[in-house]
């Protein structure tokens, strides 16, 4: 049991049926009444995000996120399949409950596999991957105002923006979280 007054950003409880993490918490002691937590909360299996305020004696059941690293293996249509690297087991996981960054992620690639009570309900790409640029337009010599991009299909078949010296064939490294071009492999 966690108690509303121990509070702490990414910690995990059980309320309603529904399991949530917290965001953000604030102890607030107000001059007049009683003092009161003020959270902003995510529902792990829902995504959605909520504001709530609990009284500090509030007690909820502490929820285990299991999070086990598994590697991506191969999709057939709308399942995709995660390797446990331990027991060779396959797990496959419906296209719906893939977050939408996993466009960046290629077979062989390693994933971190979230589940509660042994029900899966998410998939965290790793936060940097090297991918091969497989079309993009030439880069013209002239062109340097700052921050000049251009679109680019990788082999995943995402398309980012990257800088005019990049060219087709050349690996770069992209941030999985926003989708940006970091640097050359």
């Amino acid at each position: 049991m966690v108690s509303a007054g121990d509070f702490r950003n990414g910690m995990t409880f059980e309320m309603d049926g529904q399991v949530y993490q917290i965001i953000e918490f604030q102890h607030v002691k107000p001059g007049k009444g009683a003092a009161f937590v003020r959270t902003k909360i995510r529902n792990v299996i829902a995504g959605s995000v909520t504001e709530r305020t609990f009284n500090p004696s509030d007690k909820f059941p502490s929820a285990y996120i299991e999070r086990k690293e598994m590697e991506f293996s191969y999709n057939d249509g709308d399942l995709y399949y995660f390797m446990d690297p331990d027991t060779f087991e396959l797990i496959p996981i419906n296209k719906s409950e893939l977050p939408d960054n996993f466009k960046f992620v290629k077979e062989n690639f390693p994933c971190r596999i979230l589940s509660y009570k042994g029900n899966v309900f998410g998939v965290e790409p790793p936060t940097t991957v090297t991918l091969r640029v497989t079309k993009t337009d030439p880069g013209f010599r002239g062109d340097t105002a700052t921050n000049v991009t251009k679109p680019a299909i990788l082999e995943t078949d995402a398309e980012i923006k990257v800088p005019l010296f990049i060219d087709e064939g050349e690996e770069i490294i992209i941030d999985t979280r926003t989708g940006e071009y970091v640097s050359r492999a």
